[in-house]
């Protein structure tokens, strides 16, 4: 090796020593976490409010600045660079007068074991990627499945959020079915002639996901039956059978009914108990889509209002949602655990039948994905640092809150309340009823220019094509005090339209 060479390679060992994360690089691995920690700390003492208020065309021009070619010298231009494109920018879903979609703001725990995930990046695919990360998530299924109610043969899979556990749901009913009547391996087989005639039922109040997901299996959005719900928003359980019968009497194949815990736009609870009646008389799969209302499995005095979600078959629950924990933390809960042979695949190099034999544990035989972080530590942590009785009492706290703003609405002679809420989602909007205003375009007018203000963030929903805003509450910390001053915002956005609307027509008459 020539001098030349050796320099070359002096370099090269120089630069992966510095980047490469192992043990004898912690000074550099504890400088950057601790620098980014610090980026961390100054977005908390910028943010006082939820949202900057910029816009795409404002922040974009920053980004054609970037070259990815040219490296930065230091973590400190990095983060400098960052703030600037996103953090002074990031939506804070902390904030307590954040209260626009499903986000939680987080606890602490879960956060510290964030950094522990990614550094050890350990994939829970096998055995031999996770050791005792593995018994970690089993056990954390484990707890899950008993809160539901579950028995010994109960089983699941961390996931990436709803939409993934209730496409394993209904993939689940999908193949079982095909082969429980028709004695047909979709796994092997693919799709049986029949499949165009299966048919999923579902509230028209439930999460587009359903949708997305028959299309995904290949049974069309024309398999999913949207039943109507009652005037609470909950799915009706006599228009439910009405549905079924008729389905059968077309001659189509009812093979699942999806119940809702927990609305995206209400956040109420379907008729658990009598969906799992009807499953049962006609032999149909059970799926509960919990990503919201799995809060409440930790509370004590509000666990009853899901109660009938053991009958189920399977079960999504969003720990990222009701649990205050960091995206991504979801799990699919199965009632019996040899329903996942229905989607188990094995590999010689990864997941080989013997190992099966050999007792060895590996989560892959349970998931559709196969690489996949250890999140279930942000729960662990989580569960030892705080206990369930804590994360039950935040929950508590955001559905006694919702309850009080509800009332506030119906006490304003300027809203109007479409729903009281089994949760924490509140469907109303402004109207000063006089006479003039056209409502749906104030109050799309109303959300518009709060988010470019940014002071206070609601989401807004169409209910029979009427345009209303939403609160989504999933702070603890917010309290009335708050949701006073949100509706002051609302308030005087509205006012600011019907000023304009009578400036313009004053214009046009003269």
């Amino acid at each position: 090796m020539n001098l030349q060479e050796e320099q070359l390679t002096t370099l090269l060992e120089s630069n992966i020593q510095r980047d490469i994360f192992h043990h004898d690089n912690q000074e550099e691995y504890l400088d950057a976490i601790g620098k980014v920690s610090m980026a961390v700390k100054r977005f908390l003492d910028n943010n006082k409010k939820p949202f900057s208020g910029v816009s795409p065309a404002e922040l974009r021009p920053l980004f054609a600045k970037v070259d990815f070619d040219t490296p930065l010298q230091d973590y400190d231009s990095l983060l400098n660079e960052v703030e600037n494109l996103y953090t002074n920018h990031a939506v804070a879903f902390h904030h307590p007068e954040y209260i626009a979609h499903l986000n939680c703001p987080l606890v602490i725990p879960a956060i510290a074991a964030e950094v522990m995930i990614s550094s050890i990046n350990s994939s829970l695919d096998t055995w031999d990627q996770s050791a005792g990360g593995t018994l970690m998530e089993q056990k954390l299924i484990e707890w899950t499945c008993k809160e539901i109610g579950f028995g010994p043969l109960s089983d699941g899979i961390f996931t990436s959020g709803g939409t993934q556990s209730n496409l394993m749901g209904l993939l689940l009913a999908r193949d079982h079915y095909a082969f429980k009547l028709l004695n047909h391996n979709i796994k092997e087989d693919g799709l049986p002639a029949e499949a165009s005639r299966f048919r999923i039922f579902v509230s028209e109040m439930a999460h587009f996901s359903i949708q997305k997901n028959a299309s995904l299996l290949g049974l069309g959005e024309k398999a999913v039956v949207k039943i109507k719900t009652d005037r609470s928003f909950r799915m009706n359980s006599i228009l439910l059978e009405d549905a079924i019968k008729e389905e059968i009497a077309q001659g189509n194949i009812p093979i699942a009914i999806v119940g809702t815990a927990g609305t995206t736009d209400f956040g109420n609870i379907d008729p658990l108990k009598e969906i799992g009646r009807l499953s049962a008389k006609y032999d149909l799969w059970f799926h509960v889509d919990a990503a919201y209302g799995c809060g409440l499995l930790l509370t004590s005095k509000s666990r009853k209002l899901i109660n009938g979600i053991e009958l189920a078959h399977s079960v999504t629950v969003d720990y990222h949602k009701s649990f205050f924990q960091p995206v991504s933390s979801g799990a699919f809960l199965i009632k019996d655990k040899k329903f996942f042979g229905l989607i188990t695949h094995h590999a010689d190099y990864l997941n080989p039948k013997d190992h099966d034999h050999d007792g060895l544990p590996n989560q892959v035989n349970k998931s559709i994905q196969t690489t996949r972080r250890f999140d279930a530590l942000k729960l662990w942590f989580t569960l030892r640092m705080m206990g369930k009785e804590k994360l039950g009492s935040y929950f508590e706290t955001i559905i006694h809150t919702a309850a009080q703003i509800a009332a506030m609405i119906q006490a304003d002679p300027s809203f109007e309340l479409m729903n009281e809420s089994d949760i924490s989602a509140l469907v109303f909007r402004y109207n000063p009823r006089d006479g003039q205003a056209d409502l749906c375009a104030m109050n799309q007018f109303i959300k518009k220019s709060m988010f470019n203000g940014g002071e206070a963030l609601v989401a807004g929903t169409k209910i029979n094509k009427q345009f209303y805003l939403k609160f989504t509450l999933l702070n603890p910390l917010t309290t009335i005090d708050h949701v006073k001053n949100i509706f002051n915002i609302i308030k005087q956005h509205g006012n600011e339209y019907l000023q304009f609307n009578k400036t313009t027509k004053e214009f046009w008459r003269n």
